[in-house]
């Protein structure tokens, strides 16, 4: 299979079910509730944590292994600097912009006069900026090793994940809109647009990666920070809603699962 063939897609792929999910804001008039929210959630953070895990760490770690500027003894520092670095960097960003946690609606980050939507707006750019880095980093690794199958196979894996987890999210930004006042049309068109950042860093990420090969086992770890860190402040606390705890606590436990098969067996 193609590599760039393969990267276009997953890139298409990552913006289209974002683009799905905002269309049930056509079909439904209400957020859905506590029950139905905890196991979207708990799938969708099951889903990040093993893609963060398989698709991003473990990789950082066997490229580390494998890099002729470290010893045995050293080749943990890149996944471990970069992971951390990753989560600290979604720290200064969720510290730095004004945003609302896109599921309680607590604010977060300096204050200003900026609308409630735009807050709402930046909350999601936060939240994709990581995936689409991600998708990125593991379409530029199997660019990087000429088509190889292995890697085209987790690039994939990695996207449909994230995918998966897109088609919620995308609901979860048209849906409040629209109980906001604003028409259907334009709460649809806010959800699109809140999937744009993700092929775009995508992308960019995509054309950098094969000339940084030395890099990639810190990059790989910083998209997993990034992730593991937007997973536990946004997404796990919005699963233990209400009565039904252990529904998002299983459905993780789901979510985690489905992304490890993707992953032995693409």
């Amino acid at each position: 299979m193609d590599a760039t063939f393969v990267s276009i897609f997953c890139l298409a792929l990552i913006f289209l079910s974002t683009s799905l999910g905002s269309a049930l804001v056509f079909f439904f008039k209400r957020s859905f509730s506590d029950k139905v929210g905890n196991v979207i959630i708990g799938l969708a953070s099951g889903i990040m944590v093993s893609a963060s895990f398989f698709g991003l760490l473990l990789p950082s770690m066997e490229l580390a292994k494998q890099s002729q500027y470290l010893s045995d003894y050293l080749s943990f520092l890149p996944p471990l600097l970069g992971f951390l670095l990753g989560g600290f960097l979604l720290y200064i960003m969720d510290k730095l912009i004004p945003h609302l946690h896109l599921n309680s609606g607590e604010e977060e980050g300096p204050k200003t006069k900026l609308s409630k939507n735009a807050k709402f707006f930046f909350a999601v750019t936060i939240h994709n900026i990581p995936e689409g880095i991600s998708v990125g980093l593991a379409c530029g690794l199997s660019l990087a090793n000429k088509g190889d199958a292995s890697y085209i196979g987790a690039a994939l894996s990695l996207t449909i994940g994230i995918a998966i987890q897109n088609f919620p999210e995308g609901a979860a930004v048209s849906i409040p809109l629209l109980e906001e006042g604003i028409s259907k049309r334009k709460s649809f068109l806010m959800g699109v647009a809140s999937g744009v950042v993700e092929p775009i860093f995508g992308l960019i990420t995509l054309l950098i990666a094969p000339y940084v090969k030395e890099a990639l086992p810190y990059l790989l770890s910083i998209a997993s920070g990034a992730m593991i860190y937007v997973t536990i402040d946004e997404l796990l606390p919005e699963a233990r809603k209400g009565d039904y705890v252990h529904y998002g606590l299983w459905s993780f436990m789901i979510g985690f699962a489905i992304m490890m098969v993707l992953e032995m067996t693409l």
